[in-house]
């Protein structure tokens, strides 16, 4: 029996009709998510951190249209849709326990991580003002919500059906690890954002440890997706979704390589090249969660 053909027996047509709800909203909600990121960055890339100098407000106001410049805007406009966010997981978390009768058990008790999540991530992103855009907080900042989109993305696949049989394989532990240094890559890379590392070593030679430390931390999650890449290449009884998402993030790495190296060689001067660069290796994250989670759905369905 497959996954998909599992759902379909089990469930009613009112909790089949609550679960795509759910998975919409869910989706939506990451898609804002990297969006913010991606805003976030560009907000710090513009140094536009403080741009706002008080918090939650900008200048007093919900929205500052007398101060308003581009610096104000992206600052604004991050805080804006981290107040959508939050309202939006707030409702996730709402319907879930609500119709918990309906929906999948664990759904209820994955929405308070997600909705503590960004709680937590609100929280420091007001320390991030209060406290003069300090570097550890902006790195516990970019790191709390690339869990809140792992969170996010787990989710959306948990609730997404699939077609097709096929095995996985010990493939969902190669995705976990590799998910995990990928994160773990990106809070170097927030580090080095967050201390301006590449602007001190090139200007006077300062925290150059800090940056050549990320640019040698690209060979571990690199090398994790390569063998993940290889392993499903050379597996051809695999499920054909997980060959999708390795085929993504192989050309997410290839990507993200190229504008690592570009923004490097550039020393930063080309600003939509930062911001790419940081947004792409979020979405690099969100896929390998998402082959990482279908392949453990694929697994404990072959087991059932």
């Amino acid at each position: 029996m497959t996954d998909s053909t599992f759902h379909q027996s089990t469930l009613s047509p009112i909790s089949t009709t609550q679960i795509d709800r759910v998975r919409r909203l869910v989706w939506k909600i990451a898609i804002a998510t990297v969006l913010l990121m991606a805003v976030g960055s560009a907000t710090r890339v513009a140094n536009a951190g403080l741009a706002c100098p008080d918090w939650p407000l900008c200048y007093g106001q919900l929205v500052p249209t007398q101060q308003m410049n581009l610096q104000v805007f992206l600052e604004w406009f991050h805080r804006l849709d981290a107040s959508l966010i939050g309202m939006m997981t707030i409702a996730l978390c709402g319907l879930s326990w609500r119709q918990r009768q309906q929906l999948p058990k664990w759904l209820p008790i994955a929405s308070v991580f997600a909705l503590g999540a960004i709680v937590f991530q609100g929280v420091l992103g007001g320390l991030t003002v209060t406290e003069l855009l300090r570097f550890d907080i902006v790195t516990a900042h970019l790191g709390t919500a690339l869990l809140f989109l792992g969170i996010l993305v787990a989710i959306g696949c948990a609730l997404t059906s699939y077609r097709g049989t096929g095995t996985a394989g010990k493939l969902r532990w190669v995705g976990a690890i590799a998910a995990i240094l990928v994160y773990l890559q990106c809070l170097l890379g927030g580090l080095v954002a967050s201390r301006w590392a590449l602007h001190q070593c090139f200007g006077n030679q300062q925290l150059c440890t800090v940056m050549n430390g990320h640019i040698l931390g690209v060979v571990p999650p690199t090398l994790a997706v390569l063998i993940l890449s290889v392993w499903v290449w050379r597996s051809s009884a695999l499920n054909p979704l997980l060959r999708r998402w390795s085929t993504i993030a192989a050309s997410l790495v290839a990507l993200q390589i190229l504008l690592g190296t570009a923004t490097f060689y550039l020393h930063l001067q080309v600003e939509p090249l930062t911001v790419a660069h940081h947004t792409v290796g979020a979405a690099l994250f969100g896929s390998l969660v998402a082959f990482t989670t279908f392949a453990f759905r694929i697994s404990m369905s072959n087991q059932q």
